[in-house]
């Protein structure tokens, strides 16, 4: 399998604005630990990019681990999904307000440049303790980016559960 070539994780849409959008299978996988600039921009790896490098990320700031917040980064299929299970709650229930609310306050649109980086809005960086340095950790479909301190600790968290969340798979 190459690297983006055989059944993969997530569609990406290369051309959102286009009736005609083409779409790549792109797999989020592994694990990259990467350098910030002074302008809060991170390298996004180029097997995690569609093919043309074009592609606009949505940020939510995630505060559902423990161990800390991190950025949710879905690409433009994945948020589509989101935004169509949002919609597609009961308007009666309360959740659904609670839940639109927290992402729309906490989520940004972010467009990878030439270099194939992203800048990192200043109060998401702040939120999740990113500065220097940030571990991209792929979720197959999406990615995360974390501070490199507080990865280390959902790591730890994640090897305990390891044992029972391998048994699904079974």
């Amino acid at each position: 399998m190459g690297r983006r070539g055989g059944k993969c994780c997530a569609q990406t849409t290369v051309d959102k604005m286009s009736e005609n959008s083409s779409t790549e299978s792109i797999c989020y996988n592994a694990l990259f630990r990467h350098g910030v600039d002074d302008k809060r921009r991170v390298q996004i790896p180029a097997k995690w990019l569609p093919s043309d490098g074009s592609v606009e990320f949505t940020l939510i700031v995630w505060s559902k681990d423990k161990e800390g917040p991190c950025l949710r980064v879905l690409p433009p299929k994945k948020m589509s999904e989101l935004l169509a299970s949002l919609a597609a709650m009961p308007n009666s229930d309360p959740n659904k307000t609670i839940l639109k609310r927290l992402i729309g306050s906490k989520s940004s649109q972010v467009i990878v440049d030439k270099s194939g980086r992203i800048c990192l809005p200043e109060e998401m960086a702040k939120a999740v303790g990113v500065k220097s340095e940030a571990m991209l950790v792929g979720l197959l479909d999406q990615f995360e980016i974390w501070n490199p301190e507080s990865y280390m600790k959902v790591q730890m968290s994640d090897e305990v559960l390891a044992q029972e969340a391998f048994k699904l798979m079974e």
